[in-house]
């Protein structure tokens, strides 16, 4: 038999994944500042609207890094939480272009291509240890985030 984890999974196959979301997190917590930088500090003609686009966004983002935060508890394991391993992790780079909304937009798109990315990985590891609770997160973060990058690539007209 397996040695399995709290919740029944394989302990070692658990710990990878877990791995992976602390880098997840790493990604989603710098996302998660940029998006405040944008909200605070956009400028220009379409201020009004991007604020509210931007506060909506950070907002999103706040509740899925403690849902990927609980999840790494959840498989038995600590999530990271200094910035300091955040931006040695993460792939996703601090902005520093936060009051040009195409840029900031440009910025979010590059996000979230990386987010996908990192998403469906897991999505694939979580399928094959059959963690049905990070399999069913991943892939409604995947959904959500597709049709974001639709939305946002519309804006820019791309």
């Amino acid at each position: 038999m397996h040695n399995l984890n709290s919740i029944g999974l394989d302990a070692d196959r658990s710990m990878e994944l877990a791995d992976l979301l602390n880098d997840l997190l790493a990604n989603y917590s710098i996302f998660y500042q940029n998006t405040r930088g944008y909200h605070w500090n956009i400028r220009g003609d379409k201020f009004f609207e991007l604020h509210l686009k931007f506060e909506e966004l950070y907002n999103d983002l706040f509740l899925k890094i403690d849902e990927v935060a609980e999840r790494i508890l959840t498989l038995g394991h600590v999530p990271q939480h200094k910035f300091k391993d955040y931006l040695e992790k993460s792939g996703i780079p601090e902005s520093n272009e936060v009051s040009n909304g195409s840029k900031a937009i440009e910025e979010i798109l590059a996000a979230f291509k990386t987010l996908l990315a990192k998403q469906r990985h897991i999505l694939n590891l979580s399928a094959d240890i059959n963690d049905e609770g990070t399999n069913a997160q991943m892939s409604d973060y995947i959904r959500e985030q597709e049709k974001l990058v639709w939305m946002y690539s519309a804006y820019l007209d791309k």
